[in-house]
């Protein structure tokens, strides 16, 4: 049950349909979710009661995922993270830098903002490729071995660092950084909100720079308060 005090990554956690909710209400679940509900809803001017209204109503009304992905084994969740969210970020950021690029070219002159939104995208499109890659290459392949060390008696792996905190650590700096990023994007576009008139191209750039965000705060939420907090439990139980 949600409630004011608990904090959004909480209700994130204990209920999946609630993220559609948050998402609705422009609630931050991921980089932002270690905040009270209550806290959550005064940065954003909503009614508390309203949004646990809403989150009460989906919890009654919508079924629960079939595949519950805090149920699945570490190397299960980084797999299921990089075959679907990282592979959708290889995909999206070709795409939306095309679009960008024929908006800017086409109305630029009179919709300033659409440079610096152009502009933004291509840093955050520099720093989430860098960092998928330091997850993939490092992080990721250390939290398999290491789940699976455990599970057969065995040593822990090598590794460059001291301990998995201090990878996450800056995984999850990293996160926030996105996190800010995407925040100029939205607020320059007006929340993804198309001048009237807007031709096709337009709308489509807008259109999915928002799935973008919807997608990167799943991806950033399955990460932050699920693989990485289990990760840091399962080596500290190693011993």
């Amino acid at each position: 049950m949600a409630t004011a005090t608990k904090t959004v990554r909480e209700i994130a956690l204990e209920q999946p349909t609630s993220i559609r909710v948050f998402e609705q209400f422009g609630i931050d679940y991921c980089c932002g979710g270690r905040k009270p509900l209550s806290e959550a809803c005064e940065a954003r001017n909503l009614e508390v009661d309203a949004v646990i209204a809403a989150l009460e109503a989906a919890e009654d009304g919508t079924e629960l995922p079939a595949d519950d992905l805090t149920g699945k084994s570490l190397s299960g969740l980084c797999a299921h993270i990089v075959a679907t969210h990282h592979e959708y970020v290889k995909r999206e950021l070709p795409r939306l830098t095309a679009l960008a690029q024929k908006v800017v070219n086409r109305h630029g002159e009179n919709h300033p903002e659409l440079p610096v939104i152009q502009a933004t995208l291509a840093r955050l499109g520099e720093e989430l490729t860098q960092h998928l890659a330091k997850e993939e290459v490092v992080l990721f392949p250390y939290i398999s071995k290491l789940e699976r060390a455990i599970a057969e008696g065995g040593p822990k792996p090598q590794s460059c660092f001291r301990t998995v905190s201090n990878p996450i650590a800056m995984m999850t700096q990293e996160h926030d950084d996105a996190g800010l990023l995407l925040e100029v994007i939205r607020n320059k576009s007006d929340r993804y909100t198309p001048p009237e008139g807007a031709c096709p191209t337009y709308r489509a750039f807008f259109d999915g720079l928002r799935e973008f965000e919807q997608d990167l705060h799943q991806h950033i939420h399955l990460e932050n308060n699920v693989l990485f907090p289990r990760a840091i439990e399962m080596e500290a139980s190693a011993g």
